[in-house]
């Protein structure tokens, strides 16, 4: 019983790989029942590769947002007061307070400076902010 295991073992080994290999090839290839148009060719790179996709969850929208908004005003201080409106409003957004405003302090710090950046610290999510700014180097 361990003997004939063992070899059914050894030639799965052998052949596995071999069909694997085989059958990715195979799928991306064209096959000659699909319309061979080029907009039916699958390719490995996209043209419009360097484009991000919609953040989908609500943490992401509101990051996004807030480091847009610190890009335009350049005022980290109004941008803090936001996220703090946006957490009062949703609290389910209160579990990712701290990772928002840690980006927006290192964007702080890289856009202003970590001197700057800190004397636009805010009560908000705790020390998240400062330790974000303390971060850039």
């Amino acid at each position: 019983m361990t003997h004939s295991a063992r070899r059914i073992g050894r030639s799965l080994a052998l052949v596995l790989p071999v069909v694997l290999v085989l059958s990715g090839t195979l799928a991306v290839t064209m096959v000659p029942w699909a319309d061979n148009t080029p907009s039916q060719i699958l390719t490995a790179s996209a043209e419009d590769v360097s484009t991000r996709a919609k953040p989908s969850a609500p943490q992401d929208v509101l990051r996004d947002k807030l480091l847009g908004e610190l890009q335009e005003t350049k005022d980290p201080g109004v941008v803090l007061t936001h996220l703090q409106q946006e957490v009062n409003k949703r609290p389910s957004l209160f579990d990712y307070c701290g990772v928002i405003a840690h980006a927006i302090g290192e964007a702080a710090a890289r856009l202003q400076g970590p001197t700057m950046a800190q004397k636009a610290a805010r009560p908000v999510c705790d020390t998240s902010y400062a330790a974000g700014v303390a971060s850039f180097r």
